[in-house]
This record gives structure tokens, C-alpha cells and sequence, in this order.
């Protein structure tokens, strides 16, 4: 696939949720090309290991349902079977729907709210302790452009996006005197499968390069890029920072105009 080199991450274990497909997996990619053992995280076994089976250095495969009560705790049972130390923790997975505010459902609600900040949360809590044993440990969010922003009939998305980012500048102020850095990534429209299906309509691509001054979608490796970036100690100095990858969309006033 190739990538940016960073060699602090030779060696090193991470744990990548939401890592069986789109931005997740390139991620995973992302730090195996460097070196890093990663450590696969989705309720999709079957393929979470395609994505272990493509990668160039070693894995782990987890089964973990971030939307289910104790997925937080499933999860580190299983990583502790095979490390006792966590360098880098990339909160990736990511519940999603588009609805006017006036047909929200306690369930999308919840879901969202679960997976997106609740467990996230309860996972890095529970990730910690391995963490505070690593020579200079990373957490990377991914947020989005919607919590930075906010979008239209993405109100509860929203929330739990500026959510992420409140709590990554909460972590960081908490844990940057034991070693931990923590930041966050603000994707915007990244060429994924999950946008395949707006991308397929007439004309949404090019009404949405016009609001992107870069004037084209992002692809994941673009973002597993910054990802990788954060993680090494090329970012030794850098913490409590949500950084936007967006092709510039985030600067744009009419953010999502348009047909979709």
C-alpha cells in the first residue's frame, strides 16, 4: 500500500477499533507497514482477518461490539492474552445515521451515544494501566468535521463528536505528566464505502469538491497517515490537538450544501 516512514513505531503494540474495513483498516495498515503490532478491533471477525491476512507484520484479532454494554471489558480480556503493554490506542469505531432531529428515536440515540463516547471512553479507561508501562504512549480519536462544526440532520452524531473532542483535551490535560499524549482527528468526507452510495448519485461528487478547497474527497490512507503520524514521536510535542483532515471542507461556511 505504501506509506510515510516512521520508525519510532517499530515494535511497538497498538490496538485499532472499528479495524475491519474503510479508515479503520487503513489505519491498521497504516502502522503494520511500520512496524507495529496491531491489534484488530470489530464485531466483523470474518473480516477482520482479510484485513490481518493483507497486513505486513504481526496482528491480533479481537471480536468486540462497541454498541453491547461490557465490550470494553471483553476487549481488554483478550488483549491482555497477549501483551501487557499498549503504545498506541486508535478509538476508530464509529456509529453514523443522517435523520432530521424531528424523527430521532431513543435507539439511534443510544447507539450513537454508545459507541461513540460511552465505550470509547470505557475502553481507553480500562487501556490505561497498559499504557502508563509504555516508553511514550498515544491515543488518537477520530472525530469529525460534524463535531467541530456541526452538520445539518447530524445533530446526534454531532453531540457525540464534540463529545470526543472534549474528552480528548480532558485526557490529555489528565495524563500528559505520566507519558500519554492524546489527540484526535477530524475526517471529512473520506472516499470510503460507507459514502459509496451518495458518491454513486448524480453529481453529489462534484457539488461536494466544491465546498472542498483541495477540490477532491480524502482517501483513508490520507488519514491513516496523520494517524501514523501522531502516534510517533515525530508528535512527541503535540497533544490535547483535534486536527481537521478534511481537505480544507472544515474552512468552508456552506458546509454539506447540496443534494445529499
Amino acid at each position: 500500500m505504501g506509506t510515510d516512514r516512521f520508525t519510532s513505531l517499530q515494535g511497538r503494540f497498538a490496538v485499532v477499533t472499528g479495524a475491519s474495513r474503510g479508515i479503520g483498516a487503513a489505519i491498521a495498515h497504516s502502522l503494520s507497514e511500520n512496524g507495529t503490532h496491531v491489534a484488530l478491533i470489530s464485531r466483523d471477525v470474518r473480516a477482520l482477518k482479510s484485513v490481518a491476512a493483507s497486513l505486513p507484520g504481526p496482528s491480533t484479532v479481537v471480536r468486540g461490539d462497541l454498541a453491547q454494554v461490557n465490550s470494553a471489558e471483553l476487549i481488554v480480556k483478550e488483549i491482555r492474552k497477549v501483551t501487557d503493554t499498549v503504545d498506541i490506542l486508535v478509538n476508530n469505531a464509529a456509529a453514523a445515521t443522517r435523520t432530521a432531529t424531528t424523527d430521532l428515536t431513543a435507539d439511534i440515540l443510544d447507539e450513537m451515544l454508545s459507541v461513540n463516547v460511552r465505550n470509547l471512553l470505557l475502553l481507553t479507561a480500562r487501556l490505561i494501566p497498559f499504557m502508563l508501562t509504555s516508553r511514550g504512549a498515544s491515543i488518537i480519536n477520530v472525530s469529525s468535521i460534524s463535531g467541530l462544526l456541526g452538520t445539518p440532520k447530524r445533530a446526534a452524531y454531532a453531540a457525540t463528536k464534540g463529545a470526543v473532542d472534549a474528552l480528548t483535551r480532558s485526557l490529555a490535560q489528565e495524563y500528559g505528566l505520566q507519558g500519554i499524549r492524546v489527540n484526535a482527528i477530524a475526517p471529512g468526507i473520506a472516499d470510503t464505502a460507507l459514502w459509496a452510495k451518495n458518491k454513486s448519485v448524480p453529481g453529489v461528487e462534484a457539488a461536494m469538491n466544491k465546498h472542498i478547497p483541495l477540490g477532491r474527497w480524502g482517501s483513508p490512507e490520507e488519514l491513516a497517515a496523520v494517524v501514523a503520524f501522531l502516534a510517533s514521536d515525530s508528535a512527541r510535542y503535540v497533544t490535547a490537538q483535534t486536527i481537521s483532515v478534511d481537505g480544507g471542507m472544515a474552512d468552508t461556511l456552506d458546509l454539506y450544501a447540496g443534494p445529499i
